[in-house]
């Protein structure tokens, strides 16, 4: 049988080829420039699900200091290697650190918590989400303010692709090419979870590598869970690539 990988797994082809698909992904357009609008100057970060470092970056390239969690030991691994593109001091302003965005303790607090990308979304809509609001508020200072960004399941299923026309074809760093079909699209619209498999081709003068991979993502109401951890609605939510917003929120 077919073996299907999960997101994100340390060997598969969605963690080693990551960059590629954030530089394509209309649904993205415009996420960096919101975070930074949300800062006042040498703000402090944090950022949830930071990944490869993406935003961690680009915010350090502005003059704040960005503290970077994420789960996964080979995204944060990548991050890491990421350093040396940059200057000392950009990436003097950048640290990481191996966590749970549930039940982190970090033992300080920042201006601003940021959970981007649909880091959120791949966990369920319930328990985990007030676990993590919760350990976001501990995290804010007065008067920071905390953005997270979801998706609406709805808007994102709403036209499948075909499975034989890839929905992303880009070279690598490295001479490849990678190409992104998606196989399977599924919504569970009760519970707002969408379930995808994502079959990645990469190739090169070495042969062809393919990866299928599930991913799923929650789409939920998180006012409520903001409000029980003791945050208030900060901004109406801003639109991001019509799939998605970024809800901000202040303490109370």
């Amino acid at each position: 049988p077919t073996v299907v990988h999960p997101y994100y797994s340390d060997k598969g082809a969605s963690t080693a080829f990551y960059d590629v698909v954030p530089a394509t992904d209309r649904f993205l357009a415009g996420d960096l420039e919101t975070y930074a609008r949300l800062l006042p100057p040498a703000s402090r970060v944090l950022e949830l699900g930071a990944g490869t470092g993406r935003v961690a970056f680009a915010l350090a390239a502005q003059g704040h200091q960005v503290t970077g969690l994420d789960i996964a030991p080979a995204m944060l691994a990548q991050a890491e290697a990421k350093r040396t593109a940059f200057t000392h001091e950009i990436s003097s302003r950048v640290s990481f650190v191996r966590g749970d965005m549930t039940s982190f303790a970090l033992g300080e607090t920042f201006d601003a918590v940021f959970c981007t990308y649909f880091a959120l979304a791949h966990l369920p809509v319930g328990a985990a989400w007030t676990r993590t609001f919760g350990a976001v508020a501990r995290h804010l200072a007065p008067e920071g303010i905390a953005a997270f960004h979801l998706p609406v399941a709805t808007r994102m299923t709403a036209t499948p692709p075909a499975a034989d026309l890839p929905v992303i074809f880009q070279p690598t760093a490295d001479g490849r090419s990678l190409a992104v079909y998606v196989v399977e699209q599924s919504l569970r619209e009760k519970i707002g979870r969408m379930d995808m498999v994502l079959r990645y081709v990469v190739s090169g003068p070495q042969g062809t590598r393919e990866s299928l991979e599930r991913l799923t993502l929650y789409s939920g109401e998180p006012d409520p869970f903001a409000l029980a951890a003791g945050l208030v609605p900060a901004n109406p939510a801003i639109d991001i690539g019509g799939s998605g917003f970024i809800h901000t929120y202040r303490r109370a």
